[in-house]
């Protein structure tokens, strides 16, 4: 297995850790660190502008990600215009451990 630490590009954010990301060695294909990378960051791949290996590589082929090398760190710069949609903090009621029952409750 490839790790590779992966995060989303967003210089807003406080705090923006890296995740770890483990490709198989026989997959390495940009759609295939595209996939994973997006399912780990709960990413849709069609908002997904360029994949960027930091500090400042663009990565465009299958060439480039069997390149890579453990623990390099690679970025996700997105697309949408609205980024707030990606990162959108869940309301009260969407949360776990929410009780509907108790919130209506009145004295």
């Amino acid at each position: 297995e490839l790790v590779l630490k992966v995060r989303i590009q967003n210089p807003n954010l406080r705090e923006n850790d890296f995740i770890e990301i483990e490709l198989d060695r026989q997959e390495l294909t940009y759609k295939e660190l595209l996939r994973v990378s997006c399912r780990e960051l709960g990413v849709n791949p069609e908002h997904v502008q360029k994949i960027r290996k930091l500090p400042n590589t663009m990565l465009r082929k299958d060439k480039d990600v069997a390149r890579l090398q453990d623990l390099q760190e690679l970025e996700l710069v997105l697309t949408v215009s609205d980024k707030n949609l990606l990162f959108r903090v869940p309301s009260l009621s969407e949360r776990s451990g929410y009780n509907k029952k108790a919130s209506e409750l009145t004295y």
